[in-house]
């Protein structure tokens, strides 16, 4: 799952992946705005096949927030 996210971050930021860990922020390290985080929300979303809500966007800030959710959005649609 980590390495997923790791890919698609790395594509969408133009990153190598080795630059990419649990501890690396969105916004700080990665600059992203906010266009750049509706395209990994939604590449994440098709990914994983959830689902995730404008108002869960703002609690994801770093990789783990990212991993931490997916995992539980995983759990509740089992």
């Amino acid at each position: 799952m980590l390495d997923i996210i790791k890919k698609i971050l790395a594509e969408q930021f133009n990153k190598n992946e080795n630059e990419i860990n649990l501890e690396t922020d969105f916004y700080k390290d990665l600059l992203a705005d906010s266009l750049d985080i509706f395209q990994v929300i939604s590449e994440l979303e098709e990914e994983f096949d959830i689902e995730i809500d404008s108002n869960e966007i703002d609690k994801i800030k770093t990789v783990s927030d990212v991993l931490e959710f997916i995992k539980n959005k995983t759990k509740e649609n089992k």
